[in-house]
């Protein structure tokens, strides 16, 4: 269930049911995710765009194992292993108030981290394929092949909106290029402001050694913060300095933590 995509008045009903009559447009009972997924796996996707109330009442699903269906009096039990993903950092929400600790808590028994799309570019080829056959299948398209050289300017853009925007881009260069999709047609129908800098273009811009030194520790702090999902003693440990200077070099750089 995506948490996103459901208006925050129906998120219960669609987590815990509802009986018939319980509200305008509520003409028979409904059987809610938690029932239905009772001895199985409920996936919530999205977690950190779930309302105040619906998190109270996950929280008492889990703590309890019993729902309530909206409108109704009667506990049910249910006993459902839960899977939530979020792109938000639910630390910074419970900060700002918009997200339970306890609930946060509940849930993070296990934590996994998912690297961004440019910290495995390894990942490329395969997912590229994986959308080439998928979007020629899916509108009835002769299959694209993606030359070698095609896959390696791929691996060179900055993939900011991460899988999301690697297929767009294949969904674009399948739409706009013949059968063979070359690094000519990547280079001509990427994204160009996305790319990633070239070493020896970067050299050229800086006449100065201290200018490009600082260019250079910039980009090399930044990648270990978005690394580490910006813990920052975690990255002082790892890059081996003084948490008070990554505190310095930070306030040098300008560096600020990126919403997803």
């Amino acid at each position: 269930m995506n948490c996103a995509a459901i208006p925050s008045e129906l998120i219960e009903s669609e987590l815990f049911g509802h009986e018939k009559g319980s509200f305008t447009s509520a003409h028979k009972q409904r059987i809610g995710k938690f029932e239905k997924a009772n001895s199985g796996t409920l996936f919530l996707d999205e977690i950190g765009d779930m309302s105040p109330d619906a998190q109270a009442k996950v929280l008492r699903a889990l703590q309890e194992n019993k729902i309530t269906r909206v409108g109704g009096e009667k506990n049910i039990d249910v006993d459902v292993r839960i899977i939530a993903a979020t792109n938000k950092d639910l630390r910074k929400e419970i900060e700002e108030g918009r997200f339970r600790e306890d609930l946060y808590h509940r849930l993070s028994v296990i934590l996994l981290h998912v690297p961004t799309l440019n910290e495995r570019t390894d990942d490329i080829p395969l997912l590229a394929e994986r959308f080439l056959n998928e979007i020629c299948e899916d509108n009835g398209v002769p299959y694209k092949r993606l030359t070698p050289g095609a896959i390696q300017e791929l691996k060179k853009i900055n993939w900011s909106g991460n899988i999301r925007e690697l297929r767009n881009v294949i969904e674009r260069l399948i739409i706009l290029c013949d059968d063979k999709i070359t690094e000519e047609d990547v280079v001509n129908f990427s994204n160009a402001a996305s790319r990633r800098t070239n070493s020896l273009d970067a050299v050229e811009q800086y006449e100065k050694f201290q200018e490009f030194k600082d260019f250079a520790e910039k980009i090399f702090i930044d990648a270990k913060l978005r690394k580490n999902n910006w813990n920052v003693a975690k990255t002082a440990s790892e890059i081996d300095i003084q948490r008070s200077h990554l505190y310095n070099k930070i306030e040098k750089y300008n560096l600020k933590r990126q919403k997803k």
